[in-house]
């Protein structure tokens, strides 16, 4: 898809969103916003150790039309859901208060009020393409529309990182998930045919590596290996645990500040079950910056073996990846691929692949092949490239449209 056919297709859906959203609410609204899922080539679990990663943006995205409210009424509406129009008042939101779906943007709308910014209500209709439970981070996604969509409706003009870090802590805090800032930061700052290299400790800083595949003759693809997860079920805030017990043993602010030189002598001082959590960060931070050092040097080939060692430590060290998406790697490997890896959270999710566009069709046959085989469900294949982060759709509402109504 070239640039042209991709706005073509984002106006499309804006119209499309804009339309329900006025069958539903009765009002046209102040505007449509996106903001995209992501995809991560290298540094799993990295982010909340304050380590480095780096993601791309998907062209799937999750879109919002939104208007803004004088009355205090948080009024959510998805075309994913059942139906129902979820109504909550602003003031009475808290951790806990909400379920579902609608605790990823009322969490938005929480956090913007917690960190003194004055907020109201809003009606909201929601329609996303973004994979649920496939590790491509829906629910920042979700978080980061929003927060655009609020930060434009009531004139905050926060900034790219601001707006991640706020998105963050309604994950974290409303709706309970311990993630790091890296799923945030990819959705709203990505750009397109770029990966985000992010260093959790100073995301304000974010740099892009150009990442232009086809010039390499090479192509990106997805395994969503139609094994859903919940990272809200417990695995994950443990293995979080794990590593700040971790650095904390070590007397180290974080996991990122053990230099691989040392990991040996740290493993030896370790109890038992901390070593394979550590071994894996921080060789995983390693492979970002090798991953980097060889974009920059123009060696995208080169990412595929990275991509491989990648699975290997979240299979054997974390043990976060699951049989499909080992088969996924494996079948995928053996169709020609340069490299590919579990990507996301683990526990299911999507399997990310390089190959050269030649052996594109190749790895598209014999994956689900093998998936077959091993009496596995269907996967679904993917091509992606780096899009473009958080943006709004519509044009720029009339003067004084966001006036409070």
């Amino acid at each position: 898809m070239n640039g042209s056919d991709s706005h073509d297709e984002d106006g499309i859906r804006a119209d499309r969103v804009a339309d329900t959203f006025r069958q539903i609410f009765g009002e046209s609204p102040d505007g449509v916003w996106a903001a995209p899922g992501r995809v991560n080539l290298i540094g799993e679990h990295t982010d909340y150790n304050d380590g480095f990663a780096l993601p791309i943006a998907l062209p799937q995205t999750t879109l919002i039309a939104a208007r803004r409210r004088a009355d205090g009424r948080l009024r959510l509406h998805s075309a994913q859901g059942d139906g129902r129009i979820t109504d909550l008042a602003v003031a009475e939101l808290s951790p806990g208060t909400v379920t579902g779906w609608s605790r990823y943007p009322a969490g938005v709308v929480w956090a913007l009020a917690q960190a003194g910014h004055a907020v109201g209500g809003a009606d909201l209709h929601v329609d996303s393409t973004v994979p649920t439970g496939a590790g491509l981070s829906s629910s920042a996604a979700l978080e980061c529309a929003a927060a655009l969509a609020f930060d434009e409706m009531y004139g905050l003009r926060l900034d790219g990182p601001e707006l991640a870090r706020l998105a963050q802590r309604a994950e974290n805090d409303f709706a309970g998930v311990p993630c790091g800032i890296m799923d945030q930061m990819a959705s709203i700052c990505c750009t397109t045919g770029a990966a985000l290299h992010l260093d959790a400790r100073t995301p304000d800083r974010p740099r892009q590596v150009p990442l232009d595949l086809p010039r390499h003759g090479l192509r990106l693809l997805l395994v969503d290996t139609r094994v859903t997860h919940d990272l809200g079920d417990g695995a994950y805030a443990a293995l979080r645990a794990g590593c700040e017990r971790a650095a904390r043993l070590l007397g180290l602010p974080a996991l990122r500040d053990l230099p691989a030189a040392h990991l040996p002598r740290a493993l030896r001082v370790l109890p038992a079950e901390l070593v394979p959590l550590v071994r894996h960060v921080v060789t995983e931070n390693d492979r970002v910056a090798e991953a980097v050092t060889r974009l920059r040097q123009g060696d995208v080939a080169a990412l595929g073996p990275i991509l491989t060692a990648g699975h290997a430590s979240l299979r054997d060290d974390y043990r976060v990846s699951c049989p499909e998406a080992d088969l996924a790697v494996t079948a995928a490997r053996g169709a020609g691929a340069l490299g590919a890896r579990m990507t996301g959270g683990g526990f299911g999710g999507c399997v990310v692949v390089l190959t050269e566009a030649a052996r594109e069709d190749q790895v598209n046959r014999e994956v689900p092949a093998a998936f077959a085989a091993a009496g596995f469900r269907p996967p679904r294949m993917l091509a992606v490239a780096p899009a473009a982060g958080a943006r709004r759709l519509s044009p720029p509402p009339r003067r004084g449209a966001l006036a409070e109504r």
